[in-house]
C-alpha cells in the first residue's frame, strides 16, 4: 500500500472516504434533451466509484437555471428517478456521491428560455466567446437583472432542488458558487452592479449566496453540504478588484455555517483574472476549518504536497478522470494515464469517448492476450 497521502482515509459527514481524491465537476451533456439522467451516465460514474468522493456534473435546478445543451436537470420526477438508478449503483460499487447544484445565470441564452434573455444580477453582458445553444453557436446577450421575486423565488428553487438530491439518494449537496456563474456573478464586483441589498457592499453581495445556503441547510444536515469557489478565476468574465475582499468575506460567512466541505477552485487552468497575487489554499486554511477541496490542473505530485501540508483534505481532479475510469488505481500504482487533452468527444453524445475507456488492467490483459494468440 502506498504512503502517499492521497490515499488516506478521511471523515467526512458521517462516513468515511477510501481516499483524498475527488472526481470533480464536469459538464459531459450526456442526458439528452429531455435533461433525465440515463444508464450511459451511470456506467460513467459507477465505473469511477472508487474516487474517495464523486462531485456531479453541475445539474439545473430549475427550466431558468439552464444554459448548456443536454446537460441534466434535478427538478422534475423524472429527473429524480433518474439520478436513483445512478445513485444506487455508486453506492453498490461502494462508492460515495454528491450532487452539484447549478444556475447558469448570464452564462446562458434567450435559446433555452423561449426567447427571454437569461437573468443575471446586473444588465451586464458576458464578455467572452459565443455559447453554443439548442440552436447553434450564438453570441452572448445583455442578460435580464435580477428582480427581487426573481432571486426569491431561485432562492426556493435551491432548495426545492436540494429536496430532490436526498430523494434521489445523494450523500450530499453542492453549491456552484464558482466559474462565472449566477452566484458568482453576484459575488462579482463587475457583473453585480446593483444599488439594493443584492449590491455594492460585501455583505450585500454575498447575500444572495447566503440565502440560497440557509435554504440547502433547511433540507440537508450542515456536514453534508458544500460550496464551490473560484477567488481566481476568469472564467465565463470573471475577476473584480476586491476579489481577496469578498472571498475573504465570503469564506469567513460560509465557515460560520459550519458546511461539510469548501470546494476551492485555486488553480489557474480555467484562466487567471490577473488583478493580484492567486489566492492560495493556505490563505483559505486560516478562515475555514472544514474540510477543504482543491481543484484545477492537480498533478499526483502536487496534490501530494497540499495535503501533506495541510492546506487541503482532499484534491479534486478532472481531466484525468476522462479517460481514465480507474485514476485511483493508476496513481496507487504508478501507472500510466491515458491521454486526456483530446477535447472532441467531451460534450455530448453517448458512451463513446465517456463511459467506453478500459482501466489499466483492462488494456494490460488485452496486450498479454496478443502476446500469446498463435
Amino acid at each position: 500500500m502506498s504512503a502517499s497521502p492521497l490515499f488516506q482515509t478521511l471523515k467526512w459527514a458521517n462516513n468515511i472516504l477510501t481516499n483524498r481524491m475527488v472526481m470533480a465537476p464536469m459538464t459531459r451533456g450526456r442526458a439528452g434533451k429531455n435533461r433525465i439522467p440515463n444508464k450511459v451516465m451511470g456506467d460513467y460514474y459507477a465505473q469511477r466509484a472508487d474516487a474517495g468522493l464523486i462531485i456531479t456534473e453541475a445539474t439545473t435546478i430549475s427550466e431558468e437555471a439552464n444554459g448548456w445543451v443536454d446537460s441534466p436537470g434535478i427538478y422534475t420526477n423524472q429527473m429524480v428517478e433518474g439520478w436513483q438508478s445512478i445513485t444506487q449503483r455508486v453506492h453498490d460499487a461502494g462508492g460515495k456521491i454528491v450532487l452539484q447544484l447549478w444556475h447558469t445565470g448570464r452564462a446562458s441564452h434567450s435559446d433555452f428560455h423561449n426567447g427571454k434573455a437569461p437573468f443575471s444580477a446586473s444588465e451586464v453582458k458576458l464578455e467572452g466567446d459565443q455559447i453554443h445553444t439548442p440552436e447553434g453557436k450564438k453570441d452572448y446577450e445583455v442578460p435580464r437583472a435580477m428582480q427581487i421575486e426573481d432571486i426569491k423565488r431561485t432562492v426556493q428553487d435551491f432548495k426545492r432542488a436540494a429536496a430532490n438530491a436526498l430523494d434521489a439518494g445523494f450523500d450530499g449537496v453542492e453549491i456552484h458558487a464558482a466559474n462565472g456563474y449566477l452566484l458568482n456573478q453576484f459575488l462579482d464586483g463587475r457583473s453585480n452592479q446593483r444599488d439594493d441589498d443584492y449590491g455594492g457592499s460585501l455583505a450585500n453581495r454575498y447575500r444572495f449566496l447566503d440565502e440560497v445556503t440557509r435554504a440547502v441547510l433547511e433540507i440537508w444536515p450542515a456536514e453534508k453540504v458544500g460550496v464551490r469557489l473560484s477567488p481566481n478565476g476568469s472564467f465565463n468574465d470573471m475577476g473584480c478588484d476586491d476579489y481577496r475582499e469578498i472571498f475573504t468575506y465570503t469564506i469567513q460567512q460560509l465557515a460560520a455555517h459550519k458546511l461539510g466541505y469548501l470546494h476551492v477552485m485555486d488553480g489557474l487552468g480555467f484562466g487567471f483574472h490577473e488583478r493580484g497575487e492567486p489566492m492560495t489554499l493556505a490563505e483559505v486554511r486560516k478562515l475555514f476549518s472544514g474540510v477543504i477541496i482543491g481543484n484545477v490542473g492537480y498533478t499526483k505530485e502536487k496534490a501530494e504536497k497540499r495535503i501533506s501540508d495541510g492546506d487541503a483534505d482532499c484534491i479534486a481532479f478532472g481531466r484525468p478522470y476522462i479517460t481514465n475510469p480507474d485514476l485511483v488505481d493508476r496513481y496507487k500504482n504508478d501507472w500510466p494515464l491515458n491521454d486526456f487533452d483530446d477535447m472532441s468527444q467531451w460534450y455530448g453524445g453517448g458512451a463513446e469517448g465517456y463511459s467506453d475507456y478500459e482501466t489499466f488492467e483492462e488494456e494490460t490483459g488485452k496486450d498479454q492476450v496478443r502476446k500469446i494468440a498463435p
